[in-house]
């Protein structure tokens, strides 16, 4: 007899409050986690006009320190960390010696020999895996160490975003830059704050001990009151993402697809010497792939979902990643990976929605950029 998902599924510090909230709770990545408390619609037009907060605890966090710190994040992860100051953070990649995503990554970096790599949920395990394993080839003075359960992860989101956290904390949110991060109080809570987000929205995420996530939750909730600050679930959370063109691993990438097929070439430190996949990415980049991540809208009345084929010229030619009709945007949007010699804004090509063939047509990415 199996066990119900309740008693199986992890919970992150703050599953109390999404109870009280009224969430609408779901399994992701092994967690039970909030997908809506008001609606998606209304969450997702709350963060694109006001601000909301997610929690994002479930991420995990990995961190590698040592003298050959830097050595070791050079060799697994696509982006150049020898270009980091401290305190500054990098979109990369944990990649195989394919080229070939294990993971999309966040590297921290909090010393000269100490990192910390951000890691999706579902990965964490598999992910700290393949680190611990390749930090060994570099040799040398670093060691890999799982530091999920040290910390809870707040994501405040939106216009409102950063007048509402600064009411909490003496920390000068201005100073911080996109991509880079500070340390301080929050709500009288020793914490991070850093400055990245996956909503296309400024924002600024809040790592804190998991003792203390609720008591900063439930803070910046009240401070959030005044200007609709309002708790937003993983449902808004994608459609977001998605209208920033966000890559979401397991959808839009994973172990089957390159970083240069994934239209990330900007990820790539491609003046390094080499890391685990450099030969592979650096041959694509100079001669072409076959398919490339491509972003569309519908030009018909349809919604494009996740799984559904894409067709060119009546052949099968890949599958959608991700789609959705969008609330901000009110468009049905999606990327998709297509030939490359497709991948030009104003292709057209159909969607197989269900048994029947619509109209969609490339266009460039992102779909949203709020304004400055």
């Amino acid at each position: 007899m199996t066990q119900p998902a309740s008693a199986v599924l992890k919970k992150t510090p703050l599953h109390a409050r999404h109870r009280a909230h009224g969430a609408r709770m779901v399994e992701f990545g092994g967690w039970d986690m909030p997908v809506e408390y008001s609606g998606i619609v209304d969450e997702h037009m709350a963060v694109r006009t006001r601000a909301g907060l997610f929690d994002v605890s479930h991420m995990g966090e990995i961190e590698i320190a040592g003298a050959d710190a830097l050595k070791a994040v050079q060799h697994i992860t696509s982006n150049d960390a020898s270009r980091l100051a401290l305190t500054q953070i990098q979109y990369s990649a944990l990649t195989t010696p394919e080229g070939t995503f294990v993971d999309d990554v966040l590297t921290y970096k909090l010393a000269d020999d100490h990192f910390m790599l951000v890691v999706n949920a579902s990965n964490i395990v598999k992910d700290f895996h393949w680190i611990a394993e390749h930090v060994k080839e570099v040799g040398g003075d670093a060691v890999a160490v799982n530091a999920s359960s040290r910390y809870a992860l707040l994501a405040l989101q939106g216009p409102a975003a950063k007048d509402t956290l600064q009411t909490l904390t003496g920390v000068d949110l201005s100073a911080i830059k996109y991509y880079w991060f500070a340390t301080g109080e929050v709500a009288g809570v020793r914490a991070t704050i850093s400055r990245t987000g996956y909503t296309g929205e400024d924002g600024f995420e809040v790592f804190v001990a998991p003792s203390a996530a609720e008591r900063v939750w439930d803070a910046i909730l009240q401070a959030g009151k005044p200007a609709g600050v309002i708790p937003a679930g993983l449902g808004a959370r994608d459609t977001l993402r998605l209208e920033a063109a966000m890559r979401l691993y397991g959808n839009d990438m994973d172990e089957t697809t390159t970083v240069v097929e994934a239209d990330l070439g900007w990820i790539v430190g491609w003046k390094k010497e080499s890391f685990l996949g450099s030969d592979v990415l650096k041959r694509q980049k100079a001669e072409g792939t076959a398919r490339k991540l491509v972003g569309f809208e519908m030009l018909e009345r349809a919604i494009a979902r996740h799984g559904y084929d894409v067709y060119v010229d009546g052949a099968k030619a890949g599958v959608v990643t991700s789609g959705t009709q969008t609330p901000y945007l009110k468009k049905a949007i999606g990327m998709a990976y297509l030939p490359a010699d497709r991948r030009e804004p104003g292709t057209e090509f159909d969607v197989d929605i269900r048994g029947r063939r619509a109209k969609a047509v490339v266009v460039a990415m992102p779909f949203y950029k709020r304004q400055k």
